[in-house]
């Protein structure tokens, strides 16, 4: 008994301290069970699940960052009822319009991280994980953009060996990983003007925060490594 007391106060302090470690971790735990239960039966389901404990997450980071916490429970609340009544309901429009207040939260949860960062010359290490997560944030956020453009806008999304049929979100969000960090290695390819600015949109972001955030992170490293007598 003494030693899950310990091994909780262990995690728990760990939690206190590398908040922004627990969300990427999320995050990448969620690329494995998207992988994994893809086209399983009730794998939607166990998806969905664990993307409202990755909500809380953003919201918990939100919290311990500087910025406002209670626009971040605002888009939270929409995005987490309209995902449960359409599990009740059985209707998936509701899921899609959930996507729009999560798409919201997860651009004010990087753009809180980016604040987090950016408000002193000292790198922590969990600046360092707030790196990364910052990208998964901003890539799952145009990702639902993309989700919700495509069943607006039938036909945003060509290529592919079946271009008429509905790309899913992992494919949506490969794309939006591919297209963020500029690797250009997704086949799908922006058909409508709508999608295409937010192509361009996703591109900025990617080359301004590789520009602005992660080189000042890299360069405040290396000072204070210099200043420490690190050769």
């Amino acid at each position: 008994m003494k030693s899950r007391s310990i091994s909780f106060m262990h995690w728990s302090t760990l939690a206190r301290r590398h908040p922004s470690a627990f969300l990427l971790a999320a995050q990448l735990v969620s690329l494995v069970l998207y992988a994994a239960l893809e086209g399983v039966p009730g794998g939607r389901i166990l998806l969905s699940a664990f993307g409202m404990l990755v909500l809380v997450l953003v919201v918990w980071v939100v919290i311990r960052s500087p910025a406002i916490s209670w626009i971040a429970w605002i888009l939270a609340a929409p995005a987490v009822a309209l995902s449960l009544l359409s599990w009740l309901s059985g209707n998936p429009t509701l899921l899609l319009w959930s996507a729009l207040p999560e798409a919201a939260l997860y651009f004010y949860g990087a753009g809180g991280l980016i604040t987090y960062m950016m408000r002193d010359d000292r790198v922590t290490i969990d600046e360092l994980f707030a790196a990364g997560a910052t990208f998964t944030l901003i890539a799952w956020g145009f990702a639902f953009l993309y989700l919700v453009c495509q069943a607006w806008c039938p036909g945003s999304f060509a290529g592919g060996a079946h271009p008429e049929v509905s790309w899913t979100f992992l494919e949506l969000l490969f794309f939006s990983f591919t297209n963020l960090s500029a690797t250009g290695l997704s086949d799908i390819l922006p058909a409508t003007a709508t999608v295409r600015v937010l192509v361009m949109l996703e591109q900025f972001c990617g080359v301004a925060y590789i520009a602005v955030v992660v080189s000042r992170l890299i360069g405040l490293t290396i000072a204070r490594q210099k200043g420490n007598g690190t050769p």
